[in-house]
């Protein structure tokens, strides 16, 4: 519509976290989307709590296996088969308890995204058309598919690992400050170096990852501009500059992406080695103690397991938390869309169109899709019922603006429009769009079959109303003749048909709708002459008896027209039939003489 504006190192570095604007207020509002699940989740937590509790205890028990058998003359196979028996239960205990837990979680997060999703495409269904003209459709659906499976995952991999963490990595603490303050200072050492290492490395690595994805990003624009424009790039034999380019951009990612790598990839290693350190630190220090007797062999190995368990949260919660943050930036994109303005409600006292003669007038209508710019300025005009109204002009000028305000996809700034001597906006939404049949330049079809797509016009149509449609439209002849007739399959917006076959559909559609005023907004622009001729039989049968406003480039196309209204600049310049425009000579005149007999002179003057 022209009128329109127009390794687990490499894997936490490589996300790159858009922090939340309101993290509290975004969690508060997906709280209330887990519904009738609250009391489920409180299971969930209840079930991580006591399996971190059971992870706790095993390294206590191993402590005492080893001690049954160190230092000791004989060993107690009684208080060791109980200890083996204990850390059998234990473990079993703890792996059904994480399936539980993961089976549960799994549910609930299921439901509470079928419900933010069946909220947000609800939405959509309710905003109005300027919110769409803003915004681009693979935005629109990044919202309803990426950003809220990027909410899925994260809630669900992030609620249950950072309470786990966080419990397990108190316990462990107060776990080893009960067993050896000492040896816990001990441990306690390679803290800072690993604070030092993962801040150094995330500084390098942040500048690499961005620099990938920004190279990426070119990569993927360039190939997806050059799949979409085939057909420009061979004609125009730039298949070599296009792989050229290709391999420049391409280079640039393998050498950004080998630097991020290799940078990430010391994080573990490193990790590994500051680790490896700290339980050498302990067996030194723990010797030392159980040589002079102040603690056992067994109180040595808990405690390196309890080290163990205390570090590895350390390393998981800063990505689990960023991972959370994440999520939440996906919520809040979300809830952006959520929290968008729909279309003015009808009022309480809104009546129903219902039979419409189809009187259609503008009273000083004017209409700016911004306050500092108007479309329309001022216009006025009456068509009577069952008349055909042509608008014409150059692009931009506020044609389809027009019909898109007569069907109120947008409401105007000033003045008034009455169908039957009735403010449409005293009219309820759903009866006015009932009443319009609308073809437009670029028809659209949905993935189904031919019979769906036309009984998309009246979905109570039985088959056999169907195939009159299409016979009366002229669609008839080459349906038939597809493999499948009625029943042969669309690909998505019917690119397996022609762009006159797809208007044929649309007419067909609107023919099976039976509606009482028509809209026509540049039909037959795209299609062949042949076609044409088939498209305007079809259409003079839809516009008999019924009020058509017709918006056409191809001037023959609105010879016949009742009243042709040439519009510039947002006003009505000339108005009257095909004879009388022609008889004032001026812009009608001059476009219609430029289109059929000098198509190469300039534009016309306003002369």
């Amino acid at each position: 519509m022209p009128d329109r504006p127009g390794g687990g190192g490499a894997a936490r570095f490589q996300r790159q976290v858009v922090k939340p604007k309101d993290f509290k207020g975004t969690m508060k509002r997906l709280w209330s989307y887990f519904g009738g699940d609250k009391a489920l989740l409180s299971t969930v937590f209840l079930l991580t709590m006591v399996d971190s509790v059971i992870l706790l205890f095993v390294p206590f028990l191993i402590g005492k296996a080893v001690d049954t058998m160190a230092l000791t003359e004989t060993v107690s196979f009684s208080v060791l088969n109980t200890v083996i028996v204990t850390l059998l239960v234990a473990y079993i205990t703890s792996s059904l308890l994480n399936f539980s837990q993961g089976w549960i979680m799994a549910g609930i997060i299921g439901r509470m995204v079928k419900r933010l999703r069946r909220h947000l495409f609800g939405k959509l269904q309710k905003l109005p058309l300027a919110f769409f003209d803003s915004r681009t459709h693979g935005e629109m659906m990044s919202r309803l598919t990426n950003d809220i499976d990027n909410v899925s995952t994260s809630i669900s991999q992030s609620i249950t690992q950072l309470m786990s963490g966080v419990i397990i990595l108190i316990g462990s603490l107060v776990m080893m400050l009960v067993l050896s303050p000492l040896l816990t200072l001990a441990s306690l050492i390679t803290i800072p170096l690993m604070f030092l290492l993962t801040k150094s490395i995330a500084r390098k690595t942040k500048v690499l990852f961005k620099e990938q994805q920004k190279e990426l990003g070119m990569l993927n624009g360039h190939v997806e501009e050059m799949i979409s424009g085939l057909e420009v790039v061979k004609a125009y034999n730039y298949e070599e500059k296009s792989i050229h380019r290709f391999e420049e951009v391409n280079t640039r990612l393998r050498e950004v992406g080998i630097k991020a790598q290799i940078w990430s990839g010391f994080l573990m290693p490193m990790m590994n080695v500051i680790n490896n350190f700290g339980f050498m630190v302990i067996a030194v220090v723990g010797g030392y103690l159980a040589i002079n007797e102040l603690i056992t062999v067994g109180l040595i190995a808990s405690f390196i397991t309890y080290s163990r368990q205390f570090v590895r949260p350390l390393n998981d919660l800063a990505n689990i938390f960023n991972t959370l943050q994440s999520g939440v930036a996906g919520a809040e994109r979300v809830f952006d869309v959520l929290d968008s303005e729909e279309e003015d409600a009808d009022p309480e006292n809104a009546i129903d169109l219902t039979n419409p003669k189809g009187i259609v007038e503008f009273k000083n209508v004017s209409f700016g899709y911004s306050d500092d710019a108007l479309i329309l300025k001022n216009i006025s005009f009456k068509a009577e019922a069952g008349s055909s109204t042509a608008l014409v002009g150059t692009t931009g000028a506020g044609k389809t603006t027009i019909v898109n305000l007569l069907t109120r996809f947008y409401e105007v700034s000033e003045g008034q429009i009455l169908i039957d001597g009735i403010d449409i906006r005293n009219y309820t939404r759903e009866s006015l769009r009932k009443c319009f049949g609308i073809v437009l330049q670029d028809t659209y079809l949905f993935s189904g079959t031919i019979m769906e797509n036309i009984r998309y016009g009246n979905p109570e149509a039985s088959d056999e109303e169907v195939k009159e449609a299409a016979k009366v439209a002229n669609a008839d002849y080459f349906i038939n003749q597809l493999p499948k007739g009625y029943e042969t399959k669309l690909s998505e917006n019917g690119d397996n048909l022609s762009q006159g076959q797809k208007q044929l559909l649309a007419i067909s559609r609107v023919l099976l709708s039976n509606p009482s005023l028509l809209i026509l907004d540049e039909a037959t622009s795209n299609i062949d002459t042949r076609t044409e001729l088939y498209l305007q039989e079809a259409l003079s049968t839809i516009l008999q008896g019924k009020t058509s406003f017709i918006i056409a480039h191809r001037l023959n196309t609105i010879r016949h027209a009742d009243t042709i209204m040439f519009i510039e600049n947002g006003n009505i310049k000339e108005k009257g039939n095909h004879d009388e425009l022609m008889a004032e000579k001026r812009a009608y005149h001059s476009l219609v003489h430029q289109q059929f007999v000098t198509p190469m002179s300039l534009p016309y003057s306003n002369s």
